[in-house]
């Protein structure tokens, strides 16, 4: 497989033109399908007409090794083609509903919301539940994670990992970390992945974030429209390679309080319209106390609904996991504090009972009930009776 992906393969392209393009970091067939014909113009210097003709040499070439859909195809065909998608599940109940299953390959899954939401727990979990088997909801591949504000940690992945039952040093070993400390170096990144892709069987990308640094470097609206174009590019750069690479990608993203909203909820996510139409799926993470809500914004097939989740040892869990744990915490609470009254209790209890025999005794003694049954007034009734019926008998 790996041979037939050689740029030297295709027909009309040669050594001069593989050094060329190699040069320009373009070293596979689906490395020509993912920059696309104006960018390989670009990088190489050579003719736009040229590097259509290769691009388009490649594009048949994988559409015949069945790598990539035909031009014209049914729709039958493409759903049958989306059972076999792959899926990574989250690790717990409510987002899995969410996402009806996990995250989906072939597609670009945004997360936004505000600091602390749980955007990079979340990219931490999805690193390492995409190393479980199929049969437990993962893939069995590597992780590539492109870090772009120092916030990996894996003193985080290691505890995820031992709440899920796994080998640390195996799931460090399938992580992959690209620090990347400008934009600039961030695309660079994504450029050069492809053969880090296919050497380490990658099968999630992961960009946190994914526009932090295109907003730190160009302030102001002068610089607006050079920021949206380049980060156009990274995004449908990274939507592209998950496509053909046949990956899972994930981008968190910042947000912003939007000053003309009055009602609801004024935040807004970073980036405008060029991440939101890049983006196949756009969730919204938001604060509620110690719980989190994630609410799916923008899915060709999904509805919007909005489900609880809350974040522990094990990254992203269920709310019902954090509850039951709190429980667990309060019950050796309750129990190590009840058993000093239980020894008070047992010496207090003679006083008790003899204030409960005194009044008993004395209602008893008092009661007037016997003083009513000697003085009846009905004996004196039947003595006048008597003498009332002798009276005329004498007569």
């Amino acid at each position: 497989m790996v041979e037939d992906l050689r740029l030297d393969s295709l027909e009309g392209v040669g050594p001069v033109t593989t050094r060329k393009l190699s040069d320009a970091g373009v070293h596979n067939v689906m490395d020509l399908i993912v920059r696309g014909p104006v960018e390989i113009a670009e990088i190489t210097g050579m003719e736009k007409d040229t590097a259509e003709k290769i691009v388009n040499k490649a594009r048949q070439h994988l559409v015949e090794g069945g790598l990539i859909a035909k031009h014209f195809t049914s729709a039958t065909e493409i759903y049958k083609h989306r059972q076999s998608i792959g899926k990574i599940t989250t690790g717990t109940n409510c987002l899995d509903t969410l996402f009806d299953g996990g995250i989906e390959t072939q597609a670009l899954t945004e997360v936004y919301g505000e600091f602390g939401c749980g955007k990079t727990q979340f990219a931490h979990t999805m690193s390492v539940m995409v190393q479980k088997s199929k049969e437990e909801g993962g893939l069995e591949g590597s992780v590539l994670y492109i870090d772009t504000e120092n916030t990996f940690r894996p003193e985080r992945i290691v505890s995820i990992a031992q709440a899920h039952d796994m080998d640390p040093e195996k799931v460090l070993d399938n992580i992959i970390v690209a620090r990347a400390y400008n934009s600039a170096h961030q695309v660079l990144i994504l450029e050069e992945a492809g053969p880090v892709i296919e050497e380490n069987n990658v099968k999630l990308i992961i960009a946190d974030s994914a526009v932090g640094l295109f907003r730190a470097e160009y302030l102001g609206r002068g610089t607006l429209s050079v920021r949206q174009q380049k980060l156009n590019h990274f995004v449908h750069l990274l939507s592209r390679i998950a496509e053909t690479y046949n990956c899972a990608a994930i981008a968190t993203n910042q947000v912003m309080a939007s000053p003309d909203v009055f009602f609801g909820d004024p935040t807004r996510p970073i980036g405008g319209n060029v991440v939101a139409h890049t983006s196949t799926y756009r969730i919204y993470f938001k604060k509620s106390g110690k719980k989190r809500i994630a609410r799916m914004v923008d899915s060709p097939h999904h509805p919007e609904e909005e489900v609880i989740f809350a974040l522990g040892e094990a990254g992203v869990i269920d709310p019902e996991d954090a509850e039951k744990k709190t429980k667990k915490t309060t019950k050796k609470a309750t129990t190590k504090k009840a058993k000093t009254p239980e020894v008070e209790a047992t010496v207090e209890t003679p006083e008790v009972e003899a204030t409960v025999e005194t009044p008993e005794v004395e209602a008893t003694v008092e009661t007037p009930e016997v003083e009513a049954t000697v003085e009846t007034p009905e004996v004196e009734a039947t003595v006048e009776v008597e003498s009332d019926d002798l009276d005329p008998v004498e007569e």
